[in-house]
């Protein structure tokens, strides 16, 4: 009987402790399922990529190589697998090493293709997530509201259309945890403690994503110093903690990220610059009230003409949703957050329009604030259209807190009276928010009823930005002759495997995918990075430096031509082949009739078939 009466209070408090954290499971769940369904058109589809192939192909190749490094205790920051026989300074790339080092079971156990699926699903799951938890510790009380600012901020059309493309911009879920750690309300906190976590927290977001990381910075400045213009007493109360912490974040980072980011820009393989004009990809104006095509509403005629390609649809929130923030923001405008959160997204919009204002694809005579800092150190780097990232939480908060306000004050009278007109006009007639001081309605029912109208006011807002699964286009597949490891008996050691066409700095490269996918089982020339136009030249370009056999093929590829070969052209592929250490040259899928293979025919000769690859031995040819 004294047993029996021992254990029943303990199992009260498990399920207690089980009923409490059931909400956030399931909110977390959501975000996976959510997740799951968007990258649902590639799972189990190796001959499917989503729609930017060439940076699928670069991030399985960089999945893959954090792998081989783990494995084998390689150096991560650095390959010669590719761009044979010069190597990549992969610390110079997006090598995502915060991503590929854990996924490293999942890479050997399922490839990478799956792998880069997995990072996809935790980049958007785990950044809704994220917010969802600093939401609900920090600013709001309701899970409810919390759940929704994690879904904005999670699955936003910017967040979907840079997670099938670029690893390193949708892996944000450090970022809640960076901000949380900068901004802290006890003035009295541990220092060194937060600190030393900061640090960390700094150090690891530089191998997910640096461009991230500048955001971070720059939106946490600015926002910290919108707050202080907001309340000057909190700031004065906060800052000597806030520095501290900072400053001891940054030394224990500093010391950490010393040695990789030397490598990075002064290792083999670096490079200066950029190998295109950052300031031509800026988003117009008109993008910010349109439909991304990766939503309900969407198609794809007008994001093409409004944001510079399918993975910089970074606004597109279409007017409900921007609406609602203004009136949110009204509405809130006496807390200091609100304030220094509307700001900071105003001015990170701007940014994102570039130097000259673009609206519906025209260029007007207004200047945008880009061009003031567009020639500033690491600034010069940045895309203008992913400014408009940082807009993102920012309307995920806005609208977070507004939930959590109706939900403990659904009353009419909470809103201003400088909100009921806008609120009027701007929503649609069944979501306009009554009066609660109606003749004849009661106190309960009005609270319901304006909960239930404010409800819809999110919804009609958030709906059309309801994302659909990411597209995907067709891709060869690896050939047999490659898959199999047939290759290894015509490849000694030392020397390397030509896919065809050799690429150099197109993104749709077959070596890196074939690579990729075997696990960098063999060398190969060329790929798509950056890195330096020559030995004696850091200036930076797409791939390796052209060889005249690279060119004439690419010109090829590109013209479905095939020009007259004459033995010149015949001596330079010989020349070429051996400046790449080739032992065989391949052309996967049977390309039959396809210019660059008779190119290939004229130069080398007839190939030999085995299976569906096309294979010229060239080991005796180049010596």
């Amino acid at each position: 009987m004294s047993t029996g009466t021992a254990e029943r209070p303990v199992e009260a408090v498990a399920r207690r402790r089980l009923s409490a954290g059931t909400p956030d499971v399931a909110v977390v769940g959501g975000y996976l399922a959510l997740a799951l369904w968007l990258t649902s058109r590639q799972w189990g589809r190796p001959d499917r990529l989503f729609h930017q192939a060439g940076d699928q192909i670069l991030f399985e190749w960089m999945l893959a190589r954090a792998a081989r490094a783990v494995v084998g205790l390689e150096n991560p920051l650095w390959s010669d697998a590719l761009n044979a026989p010069g190597g990549v300074n992969l610390m110079a790339n997006t090598s995502v090493l915060g991503l590929g080092v854990p996924l490293t079971p999942v890479t050997l156990l399922f490839g990478s293709q799956v792998s880069f699926g997995v990072a996809v699903v935790g980049c958007l799951a785990g950044t809704a997530a994220a917010w969802y938890v600093l939401l609900r510790r920090r600013l709001v009380a309701s899970r409810v509201a919390a759940a929704i600012g994690g879904l904005v901020c999670g699955f936003a059309p910017g967040m979907v259309a840079q997670a099938g493309a670029h690893l390193h911009m949708a892996a944000q879920f450090l970022v809640p945890v960076i901000l949380a750690l900068v901004f802290r309300p006890d003035p009295s906190g541990r220092v060194w403690r937060q600190g030393v976590l900061l640090g960390l927290a700094v150090t690891y977001q530089v191998f997910l994503g640096e461009e991230v990381l500048l955001f971070v910075a720059l939106a946490a400045g600015v926002f910290a110093l919108g707050y202080a213009l907001a309340d000057r007493a909190a700031a004065r109360r906060l800052a000597l903690a806030t520095a501290g912490r900072i400053a001891v974040g940054a030394a224990v980072a500093g010391a950490l990220l010393a040695y990789p980011l030397w490598f990075q820009f002064f290792g083999p393989g670096h490079y200066r610059g950029m190998p295109f004009h950052a300031y031509g990809y800026q988003l117009d104006a008109a993008s910010f009230t349109a439909s991304a095509r990766q939503t309900v509403f969407g198609d794809n005629h007008l994001p093409g003409a409004l944001a510079p390609n399918p993975t910089e649809e970074n606004s597109f929130f279409g007017p409900g949703l921007l609406v609602l923030a203004v009136i949110v923001t009204i509405w809130l405008w006496r807390r200091p957050l609100v304030r220094a959160l509307a700001g900071c997204g105003v001015l990170f919009a701007l940014l994102s329009l570039g130097a000259r204002v673009r609206l519906d694809g025209v260029f007007t005579d207004l200047p945008g604030p880009y061009r003031l800092v567009a020639e500033l150190p690491l600034l010069d780097h940045v895309v203008p259209a992913r400014f408009s990232l940082v807009c993102v939480p920012v309307l995920g908060i806005l609208v977070a807190l507004s939930v959590d306000r109706f939900r403990r004050e659904p009353a009419a009278a909470a809103l201003p009276a400088a909100v009921a007109l806008p609120a009027a006009v701007a929503l649609p007639a069944a979501v306009a928010l009554p009066s609660a001081r109606e003749p004849g309605a009661g106190r309960a029912g009005g609270r319901r009823r304006v909960r239930l109208l404010w409800a819809g006011a999110v919804a009609a807002a958030l709906l059309p930005l309801a994302p659909t699964p990411i597209r995907t286009v067709p891709t060869w597949p690896v050939p047999a002759f490659v898959a199999e490891g047939t290759w290894r008996a015509y490849v000694p050691a030392g020397r390397t495997l030509v896919p065809l066409p050799p690429v150099t700095n197109a993104g749709r490269s077959p070596g890196m995918l074939w690579s990729a996918r075997t696990g960098l089982a063999f060398t190969a020339p060329g790929g798509f990075f950056i890195g330096p136009r020559g030995p004696n030249d850091p200036a930076a370009r797409w791939g390796a430096p052209d060889r005249p056999t690279s060119l004439l093929l690419r010109r090829v590829a590109e013209t479905g031509l095939v020009p007259p070969i004459s033995d010149a052209d015949r001596r330079q592929a010989v020349a070429d082949l051996r400046h790449w250490r080739a032992a065989v040259v391949v052309q996967g899928g049977l390309h039959h009739g396809d210019p660059v293979r008779r190119t290939v025919e004229a130069l080398l000769g007839p190939p030999r078939q085995i299976g569906d690859a096309l294979v010229w031995d060239v080991r005796l040819l180049v010596g």
